[in-house]
């Protein structure tokens, strides 16, 4: 009798262990971010620095396993530079033809594009998502996302973000205060001999 209920123990404990191996070889869905490049970059700079997107990519990569990183921007002529060196960076580009305004201001809106991508055509593939933007626009997609469970973070890039999104204070994570990690620091110029100018 008690050599049978060794065995059924030893059995369900098997099966416990094979189930459990089971569960923890399934690989958990990456994390992924979607950036307005607008609202980012016009926010932190009407602070009076430059964010260096290459360390932001670094940051998002290292602090919250960000898998892939979806830059929303507006494409015009003349910014192929600035696209390859954002692409060599690590951030998947996704483009907005622009619209000259009649009073010359150049627009690219991205909003329902980043929605269309983190809702619908990149939904399935990923995790959790960071929204990086303070625009009040995207509040029904940052709510569509908590109620599923897969809302990670809110980045907007400084303290005036759409109050929209203040009910979602607990995902906050404002970039301006991440300046001396972020700060984009121009490399001293050198001289032909390789010292550095006073």
């Amino acid at each position: 009798m008690l050599n049978i209920f060794i065995k059924i123990l030893f059995r369900k404990l098997a099966l416990i262990l094979i189930l459990s191996y089971n569960v923890l070889m399934v690989k958990a869905k990456p994390n992924y971010a979607f950036i307005d490049s607008q609202n980012l970059n016009l926010g932190v700079r009407s602070l009076g620095w430059t964010l260096d997107f290459r360390k932001f990519r670094l940051y998002l990569k290292n602090k919250y396993d960000i898998q892939k990183a979806y830059l929303f921007i507006g494409q015009l002529a003349g910014n192929e530079r600035l696209y390859l060196s954002l692409q060599e960076a690590g951030y998947i580009l996704i483009f907005k033809p622009t619209v000259e305004l009649p009073d010359g201001i150049v627009k690219g809106n991205v909003d329902a594009e980043l929605v269309l991508h983190s809702a619908a055509i990149q939904y399935k593939n990923y995790g959790k998502a960071i929204i990086v933007s303070g625009d009040g626009d995207f509040a029904c997609l940052v709510e569509f996302l908590d109620e599923k469970g897969k809302l990670l973070n809110i980045m907007p890039p400084n303290k005036h973000f759409s109050s929209l999104l203040r009910h979602y204070n607990h995902y906050i994570i404002r970039i301006d205060l991440l300046k001396d990690t972020l700060q984009y620091k121009p490399s001293k110029k050198t001289e032909i001999n390789g010292r550095s100018k006073p």
